[in-house]
Formats: C-alpha cells, sequence, structure tokens
C-alpha cells in the first residue's frame, strides 16, 4: 500500500474539508447504522483505493468488521439492511444518497439531493454545525481532486 500517498490524501481532505465533523453509515448484523465523529478520527476509516473512470487512486471509506464493532457503542441504529436495499432499489438514488436521505429526515429536515463538493460545505447542517455524510464505500476525495485542490491540475 502507498502510505505516503494515504497520508497525503488523508491531511489534504481534512484541511480542505469545509466542515470537520462526520455522520458515517454502515452496515453490520443486518441494521443500518450512523455515528457521529470528530477530524480527529476520521483518518482511521480512510483507506487507498482505486477510483473510478481514470481519477488515480481514492480515499474511500470502508470500514473493516473490527472498526464497525468499535463504532457501534456510539451508533445509532437507522433502519434494516432490507428496507434501506429496498429503498435504494426503487428509486434513482445510490446507498450514500439514501443514507443522506434518511439521516437527513431523522435530524427533522428535508432533504435534497445536492452535488456541493465538500470544500464548499457540509451535506448536513445541525443545530449550527456541519457535517460530511459518508456511507461505507464512499469516497471522501479521489486523486485527481486532491491534485485540483493543490493547484497542480
Amino acid at each position: 500500500m502507498n502510505t505516503d500517498l494515504l497520508n497525503t490524501m488523508s491531511k489534504i481532505y481534512q484541511t480542505r474539508n469545509a466542515c470537520h465533523n462526520y455522520i458515517l453509515g454502515f452496515t453490520f448484523k443486518g441494521v443500518v447504522y450512523a455515528v457521529v465523529i470528530g477530524s480527529d478520527d476520521i483518518a482511521q476509516f480512510m483507506k487507498l483505493d482505486k477510483a473510478s473512470r481514470g481519477k488515480g487512486y481514492s480515499l474511500r471509506f470502508k470500514p473493516t468488521v473490527a472498526q464497525k464493532m468499535s463504532l457501534l457503542k456510539d451508533s445509532q441504529a437507522i433502519c434494516s439492511v432490507e428496507f434501506f436495499d429496498e429503498t435504494v432499489a426503487t428509486c434513482i438514488y445510490n446507498r450514500g444518497e439514501i443514507f443522506e436521505k434518511f439521516v437527513t429526515e431523522l435530524n427533522g429536515q428535508t432533504w435534497e439531493k445536492d452535488n456541493l463538493p465538500f470544500w464548499e460545505g457540509p451535506d448536513l447542517e445541525v443545530d449550527g454545525i456541519g457535517y460530511q455524510l459518508k456511507f461505507e464505500g464512499a469516497t471522501y476525495m479521489t486523486e485527481s481532486q486532491m491534485y485540483k485542490l493543490m493547484g497542480e491540475a
């Protein structure tokens, strides 16, 4: 694994992110969970992976079983995986977007799909605090985005 690239991408993502709080979604034993974490803890949930469409590498949220188990104590159950998957299968949105929708609505707000980049604003704001929302498998940032943010692209 390219540890230097992982560390560089993680640092740039965290310094350029418009907010420093996260709501991470994951499945475990048939349930979809959400957990709030801060910027001090986000790096441990970043993995280097291949990006799609020729964008080099990507920084992704791909928690291990051990990581999911460690997050459970602070997590909130959102719904069953079965309900979640049925919702995704019957609409035009992907898993990440449906996770955003569910979490937004659980916070008493109306969800609208947006394409706001992470460096411009949060996915959700609750009580004046901005959050980036990521569901397992989600991309935090691609290598090509990193170079653009660094002014090298």
